[in-house]
């Protein structure tokens, strides 16, 4: 999987060195033609052409403000040419640039307005470098030229962002369908807390009138119930519910768990599975458990989907002493970055449980790296960063992929 995505990066960076010397060459061609030139000023498209360049490198952090400086300089060189009336002729480094920044700027810039403004304004510009020739047949030839080599780029740059804002959607379709889990399961274990409750104080009031003393503990026992209830609603308070009918169910067991992982070695890679000490079924609150088990069931599945040819998989299950999670909230705060919802206040976090989930011994599907990742990650994190937990994925050394899912325990 390392290997893989070396390849992927090492392919990106050489499209990029090809476009940009692409550039270059014709920057050459550009200052070739303005020394050898007798009398018409070409040295304009020099200067043009290097600031298109110097756009197109800053492009990933200055895309709007690099698009908008070669415009303004491109057309006001058309416009000084044409009130000299001196014969001039479009820039081929200017004018590539231009085509670059037209194809990046539909698929990138936000809101798509913006983008769709731009591309009007560059091809309103490159129609006007055509106009520095003067004479109407070239003009009008030249123009024409330009105009389709435009809409090949402002072709390219719209489908490039259909196919962005297609995931996009999917992306959310994916969060919303896992908010909506995680609301049918607030409900369920809400649910399951107050039945226990109103039994309890049914109990409680039968009791009451034949032995009063035994009151305390069984309203000690409602106390912990109510208790348990408001956390798991303060944890998930904000998903929304949109499926009336659903099974009730208290939640998952480490048992669930093992079964699962058995049935997964019976039909696939084998699977390693280990639970720490100290770890129970009541260790954990019942909504990080089905989140734990949500997410040990998906990775197992990437790996049988993305990944067949595994060797083995290693899962394991830790408490740990909450140091990674705290440090990295506060690197996340220390660089302006907003922390994920449920995390704040990180240094209430006095332990964790951490999920790692490892695949050995097969490669990447190209598939997954191409589109940045699957769908079912974007779900996964979206469950547990709702508990206020983080979750990363990615390849490990040596060649394995690895799942990590770590979620804070506060004290109470």
């Amino acid at each position: 999987m390392g290997k893989t995505h070396r390849i992927v990066r090492w392919a990106q960076r050489l499209s990029e060195i090809a476009m940009v010397g692409w550039l270059l060459l014709l920057l050459l061609l550009d200052l070739v033609m303005a020394a050898t030139s007798g009398s018409a000023p070409l040295w304009p498209n020099v200067a043009c052409g290097v600031v298109g360049v110097l756009a197109v490198l800053w492009r990933r952090t200055q895309r709007v403000r690099g698009f908008a400086v070669l415009l303004a300089l491109s057309f006001a060189c058309s416009l000084i040419i044409g009130i000299i009336g001196v014969t001039g002729r479009p820039g081929l480094a200017e004018t590539g640039s231009l085509l670059i920044l037209t194809v990046g700027g539909l698929r990138w810039m936000e809101p798509i307005r913006r983008g769709a403004l731009f591309s009007l304004a560059s091809v309103i510009v490159l129609e006007a470098s055509a106009g520095r020739l003067l004479e109407d047949a070239p003009s009008v030839a030249v123009g024409f030229s330009i105009f389709v080599t435009w809409s090949a780029a402002a072709g390219i740059g719209a489908y490039l962002r259909f196919q962005l804002e297609r995931r996009k959607e999917a992306v959310h379709s994916v969060r919303r369908a896992e908010r909506l889990e995680l609301a049918r399961e607030l409900h369920d274990l809400v649910a399951h807390h107050i039945t226990g409750i109103v039994v309890q104080a049914q109990a409680a009031k039968v009791v009451a009138e034949q032995r009063p003393e035994a009151v305390v503990p069984s309203l000690e026992a409602i106390a912990n119930a109510g208790s348990e209830a408001l956390t798991s609603m303060r944890r998930l308070v904000g998903v929304l519910r949109a499926e009336d009918e659903a099974a009730r169910s208290p939640g998952s067991t480490f048992m669930d768990m093992r079964t699962m992982v058995e049935r997964f070695s019976a039909g696939g890679p084998k699977v390693a599975f280990d639970i720490g000490q100290g770890l129970t079924d009541g260790t954990l609150p019942p909504e990080v458990m089905t989140t734990v088990h949500r997410v040990l069931q998906e990775s197992l599945t990437n790996v049988r989907r993305h990944a067949p040819g595994t060797g083995w998989v290693e899962a394991d299950l830790r408490l740990t002493d909450g140091s990674d999670m705290r440090a990295w909230a506060e690197g996340m705060r220390a660089n302006g970055r907003q922390e994920p919802r449920g995390q704040r206040g990180s240094s209430a976090i006095t332990a964790t449980v951490r999920l790692r989930v490892r695949n050995h011994g097969s490669a990447a599907d190209i598939r997954v790296s191409r589109l940045g990742g699957g769908f079912g990650l974007v779900g996964m994190a979206e469950r547990v960063e709702a508990l206020g937990g983080r979750l990363t994925a990615g390849p490990v050394p040596p060649g394995a992929w690895e799942v990590t899912a770590e979620f804070p325990l506060r004290d109470s």
